[in-house]
């Protein structure tokens, strides 16, 4: 009896085993889903090269621009679920959802901002780079447009990680669905500026704006010489809100799915941050890569433009505001955004001169504010 055991048990390890294990290893890991969430003018187009420069990555900047465009009538509340629906689509590699806002002739170079996609610029989208390349977006517009819209779709499908970077969501309740859904593996990426520097640069682009203004809080409210002050007061409460729901009073299904990164924190030390976001979103910081977040960050130029992205000296863009606003303005946005910024460890300036005292600190509160922020930022300061 026992020999017939073993001659059963040595046949279903030799003919079962290997079949099961062979299995295993031919199945496609589930990809990663990132959400770089974030407001205009705070570093999130940035923020989405670092990901989109990444070889694993296909990466769309807002592509929820194309709700808002054809929906322009409606409110950001009440655009919540379409822009959420097409997320997840475009998570999912499923493009079929532009149908809906773009023309039945649409092409590669009809989606907003392509080219700043690395994946777009390379094959299958594009043959003319390399997908190890780091592809500058005017190279990429000039040579990769005339591809179809299925490539778009094609190229999705053929990574391990999915990046979106987004301005559109003001609430994170929003996306529990999304965390939720079991056909995804959602990781959201947080990313805050002080609201000064974001009010200053709002200032500059105010005409690129316009429209997605009055989407935020309607047409009325954007007149006047308290119009930029209302916009911001709902950017700043969008922030306090969604800091809240990510960590301070989190769902389990939001434990280690939730980061918060501060813009000033990655002109500050680009290469900490950018391996301490990568870690989050489980991808290797190759030493390309590196290379490249340090010369980006360490350039002579000024970001002026709305979308641009070259290379800057990070930390000089990052406190110009503190030279070049009006210290009446501040303090008005100060009292408008005042719990966001208390929360997120921006200080407040009580005057002209500390304003323009640049040996002052404004993030003093950034030691003590890490331990809250995430477990993994510790290991991180070990790289």
């Amino acid at each position: 009896a026992v020999l017939l055991i073993l001659v059963v048990l040595s046949f279903l390890l030799i003919h079962f085993l290997p079949c099961s294990n062979n299995a295993h290893m031919e199945e496609k890991p589930s990809p990663v889903h990132i959400l770089i969430l974030s407001s205009w003018r705070s570093g999130s187009s940035f923020t989405g090269q670092i990901f989109s420069q990444h070889p694993s990555v296909f990466y769309l900047m807002e592509p929820a621009w194309h709700v808002w465009v054809k929906m322009y009538q409606n409110s950001a509340k009440v655009l919540h679920m379409a822009v959420r629906d097409l997320v997840r689509s475009v998570f999912l590699c499923d493009m079929s959802v532009f149908d809906a806002y773009m023309s039945s002739q649409k092409k590669k170079s009809d989606l907003f901002q392509w080219e700043t996609s690395r994946a777009l610029c390379s094959p299958p989208a594009c043959d003319s780079f390399s997908r190890s390349d780091i592809i500058t977006a005017g190279n990429c517009k000039t040579i990769c447009g005339k591809y179809p819209f299925s490539k778009v779709e094609e190229a999705c499908k053929t990574y391990s990680h999915v990046a979106i970077k987004e301005v559109r969501f003001f609430d994170l309740k929003v996306l529990y669905p999304l965390l939720t859904d079991p056909s995804l593996n959602l990781k959201i990426i947080h990313l805050v500026r002080d609201p000064r520097a974001v009010f200053r640069s709002r200032e500059n682009t105010m005409a690129d704006l316009k429209r997605d203004s009055n989407i935020v809080v309607g047409s009325q409210e954007t007149k006047g010489e308290m119009g930029p002050y209302n916009t911001m007061q709902v950017i700043c409460k969008s922030h306090v809100e969604i800091y809240k729901a990510g960590s301070q009073a989190a769902p389990s299904f939001l434990k280690d799915r939730y980061l918060l990164v501060r813009y000033e924190d990655i002109v500050r030390d680009p290469l900490a941050r950018a391996a301490q976001m990568y870690r989050f979103a489980e991808l290797h910081f190759t030493p390309e890569l590196q290379k490249w977040v340090h010369n980006i960050t360490h350039g002579k130029g000024h970001g002026v433009q709305a979308f641009e992205i070259g290379s800057r000296d990070a930390v000089r863009v990052s406190q110009a505001w503190r030279k070049t606003l009006p210290f009446q303005k501040i303090e008005k946005l100060q009292n408008v955004c005042k719990d966001a910024m208390d929360l997120l460890g921006y200080r407040l300036v009580q005057s002209e001169e500390e304003q323009k005292n640049m040996s002052l600190d404004l993030l003093p509160q950034l030691k003590t504010r890490e331990t809250t922020w995430s477990s993994c930022i510790a290991k991180e300061e070990e790289i």
